[in-house]
């Protein structure tokens, strides 16, 4: 699944400000929007997962082309896009037809991390852009918010990741919000969930109507990379019916703890995890193209 195309230095003659440019205009959305971190972190995953790390779910519709970005876990959820589409016309600007935009989003998802406070890994670089792109794919393999616990681990195993990587990737959702339909079912229904916790969430995400309302992944410090996701999930604070999953009983329980007592550690698997996701199937070589713009193919 990783190519050993990919190096860090890639662009170092090519582009050699490649790598600080997008590092500051991530910075830039990031201080100016919080969450804007959390949304592009998501967009790295949501594109890796489908079709490797190559760009795929940047890709808009056309009459003739369908792409990833009206599937359910994408649809009215994904965002960042701007962002990506400034970098990339600064990129242009200065070598243009060099730098490929999965490039974009992979260095992009850690210098977010970074900004928050997060664990840093080395990038690899030299990805090219699909020129294809699949709704079902990511229909299909993006694991829904609604997954048990199997479920999270047949879909992380099916891309190559370990049960321990899966639950240091869940780690990403001490930042950022979703969207009230995503966790309706959980708040409303489940038992195993915190009682205060639960009235909280149904203030703002009532039984019907209110899809849109957001809700912090991470109530306690939201705009933080930290632990304090998995401290969450020790007192039944898991938004999401999969988050609860990872301390429910369950193989997972052990990790859960050792990562709410353990930052050091869980940074460390993350950026471990994360280093190995963004490597998933590139295009290297003479395969796909670097696209003009993030969001259609070259003409």
């Amino acid at each position: 699944m990783v190519s050993a195309q990919l190096t860090s230095d890639f662009y170092a003659s090519s582009c050699p400000n490649a790598s600080a440019t997008i590092k500051a205009a991530v910075e830039s959305a990031v201080n100016s929007e919080k969450r804007m971190g959390a949304s592009l972190l998501r967009l790295h995953f949501h594109d890796c997962f489908v079709q490797g790390c190559d760009a795929s779910v940047l890709l808009d519709d056309t009459s003739s082309f369908t792409g990833e970005k009206t599937a359910f876990p994408n649809v009215n959820s994904l965002r960042g896009f701007d962002v990506v589409d400034t970098i990339k016309t600064q990129l242009e600007a200065i070598c243009p037809g060099v730098v490929s935009c999965a490039d974009i989003v992979a260095a992009a998802a850690r210098d977010s991390v970074v900004a928050l406070g997060g664990p840093s890994w080395d990038v690899l670089l030299g990805r090219r852009d699909s020129t294809t792109a699949s709704l079902s794919d990511a229909n299909s393999d993006l694991p829904a918010p609604t997954s048990d616990l199997s479920g999270l681990i047949t879909a992380f195993s099916n891309k190559g990741f370990t049960t321990k990587e899966m639950v240091a990737l869940s780690g990403s959702h001490t930042i950022g919000q979703a969207r009230c339909t995503t966790f309706r079912t959980r708040i409303y229904n489940e038992s195993n969930i915190n009682s205060t916790f639960a009235a909280s969430l149904q203030a703002n995400c009532p039984s019907t109507g209110g899809d849109d309302n957001l809700a912090a992944l991470d109530t306690t410090s939201q705009n933080s990379f930290d632990n304090a996701y998995f401290t969450n999930l020790l007192t039944q604070k898991g938004l999401f019916h999969s988050d609860q999953q990872l301390f429910n009983g369950g193989s997972t329980d052990s990790q859960v703890t050792d990562y709410s007592n353990n930052p050091d550690t869980f940074n460390s698997d993350f950026a471990n995890a994360m280093l190995k996701m963004s490597n998933l199937s590139p295009l290297t070589g003479s395969s796909g193209q670097i696209r003009t713009s993030c969001r259609s193919l070259n003409s």
